[in-house]
């Protein structure tokens, strides 16, 4: 459990007499330049923002599509409207755990949208408590990381200008696809000298090749690699794991609590990502369970807006490395939130997950 339930339930009777209402919106991110990964180049991510209302109060969720990933428009809206009747029946919010585990068995996978309620859900009890979520999950604001800033696979000309865009960030992200992957970051390197943390999507198919790559790679400053080979090929990442001369990440190859155990002698650290393991009830779970393996930890997002990355950045303190530059690099953030001071996430005391709605 996340609250303290004995501690709150007396101050909190008078909240309960009144049932929760959800609403949502389609919407769609619209990315600055064209955002190319190994899965592909897209220009627009469709999301699903949410709302969930109780006695007055609003709490904002958000639901993040990538096309590459299994879930749409259609497949969102569609869950949310079994999750209206659900959530109708229940009058007190603080009963996460038994909401959440209820949305949970309304279908299988539908992470996204599970995260959207889940999200909404925390930013209701937050404001309800009148605290911010970083407090409640008992985190130090003080001991938030800095965000990286992402470069999408571009010619090497593009992706110096891209490096340069992130001046105001002290770590980049670089994605790699397996193909010029050495021009890319001999044109990166050739204007700065800043940590890097490689994301590779799953573009190194060769386990040889990878290694190599990863050889090259090591007196580059460069942090971790993160998803080197494909999720499923555990047997060669193993391999890759007992030789590297860099930390590997998983991102594909974990998505919720119960794959830890399966990919912990693969990976020295794991990306948890709240569209991918259903928010935040269950990202703090997996924090524990990576800290009690000595797993690192990075905490990420999908193309998202202030919303959802301000979420995940309330857990931030707990994690190693940020990479939740989602808002930097779309256009249309529909939301004010989480702040970056030099690159540093910095968390406000605004209750919830502390954004304001900007339409």
């Amino acid at each position: 459990m996340v609250f303290d339930y004995v501690l709150y339930n007396i101050e909190l009777l008078s909240l309960k007499r009144k049932t929760m209402r959800l609403t949502y919106k389609p919407e769609t991110l619209y990315f600055k330049r064209p955002f190319h990964i190994a899965h592909g180049t897209r220009t627009s991510t469709p999301i699903v923002l949410t709302q969930l209302e109780h006695e007055g109060i609003t709490g904002f969720g958000e639901a993040s599509l990538p096309p590459y990933l299994s879930e749409t428009h259609e497949t969102v809206l569609s869950f949310l409207k079994t999750a209206v009747e659900l959530l109708s029946r229940h009058r007190d919010p603080f009963n996460i755990e038994m909401i959440l585990n209820e949305i949970d068995k309304i279908a299988p996978n539908n992470t996204a949208a599970k995260a959207s309620v889940d999200i909404a859900l925390h930013d209701l009890c937050g404001k309800l408590l009148n605290k911010p979520c970083w407090k409640i999950f008992n985190c130090d604001s003080s001991l938030t990381p800095y965000t990286t800033y992402t470069l999408g696979i571009d010619e090497p000309d593009v992706m110096k200008e891209k490096a340069a865009e992130g001046e105001a960030y002290k770590i980049l992200k670089v994605k790699l696809s397996g193909e010029n992957d050495k021009s890319i970051i001999t044109a990166i390197r050739s204007i700065t000298n800043k940590p890097i943390a490689i994301d590779v999507n799953q573009g190194w198919k060769d386990k040889y090749q990878a290694l190599e790559m990863i050889v090259w790679l090591k007196d580059k400053n460069i942090l971790f690699v993160e998803q080197p080979m494909p999720k499923d090929n555990l047997e060669d990442t193993l391999w890759l794991f007992e030789r590297t001369a860099l930390p590997l990440f998983a991102d594909e190859s974990v998505q919720r609590y119960e794959d830890i155990d399966r990919v912990k002698d693969c990976f020295h650290g794991i990306n948890i990502k709240l569209m991918k393991c259903t928010g935040m009830n269950e990202a703090f779970k997996m924090i524990n369970k990576a800290r009690e393996l000595k797993l690192q930890l990075l905490i990420g997002c999908m193309s998202e807006t202030s919303c959802a990355v301000s979420a995940a950045a309330q857990l931030s303190p707990l994690a190693d490395y940020a990479d939740l530059d989602g808002p930097l690099l779309i256009k249309n953030n529909l939301f004010d939130g989480v702040q970056f001071v030099n690159g540093k996430i910095t968390l406000s005391d605004m209750p919830g997950i502390g954004v304001v709605q900007k339409f």
